[in-house]
């Protein structure tokens, strides 16, 4: 008798683990998150606008939206606004701030300083539905100051161009996962 039920008892048990181990465990992989509707295949970038006095950062920040674009989905993009286009991306630039963060104890001067920079995006349809916006993006890099004249570097440039790769990285994946 006791045989019978061990056997009895072991059949279910194994048929919950089997049931068990095909279920999966729920983790997806990356890129499946996509929250943006079926019928968009064309986003248009234009230039970013810039209500700064800061030169050139628009599209700085602008090419690194695109190059995000381009090498994580596979979104046609475009760099005009159309009618083709099944969704725009606006984005304006709002602020731009240098601050220092360090000073050389020696001499005075800064030794490094931190730019911010604050934006701001809407991704419309070509229906004018609002897709996607944060009006509040903020993003800092820090960087240092050269302490020679004479060979003097500005690293603002360089800081500008990774602030702008975690920028467009940051609103990417926003975007696509509907943050």
């Amino acid at each position: 008798m006791r045989r019978t039920l061990c056997r009895r008892q072991i059949g279910p048990a194994i048929l919950l683990l089997a049931a068990f181990a095909l279920t999966g465990c729920g983790y997806r992989t990356a890129g499946q998150a996509v929250k943006l509707p079926a019928d968009v295949h064309t986003i248009a970038i234009p230039m970013f606008e810039n209500r700064t006095p800061s030169y050139r950062i628009e599209q700085t920040l602008t090419s690194a939206v695109v190059r995000e674009f381009t090498t994580r989905t596979n979104y046609r993009i475009a760099n005009q606004a159309s009618r083709d286009a099944d969704a725009t991306l606006h984005g304006a630039v709002v602020s731009t701030y240098i601050s220092p963060l360090t000073y050389d104890s020696t001499t005075g001067r800064t030794s490094s300083a931190l730019v911010t920079v604050a934006m701001r995006v809407s991704l419309i349809d070509r229906n004018g539905k609002m897709l996607f916006q944060n009006q509040n993006y903020s993003f800092r890099q820090q960087y240092e100051v050269s302490r020679e004249v004479s060979s003097f570097f500005q690293e603002q440039s360089p800081a500008l161009e990774r602030l702008s790769r975690d920028f467009a990285r940051t609103l990417v994946s926003n975007i696509l996962e509907n943050y």
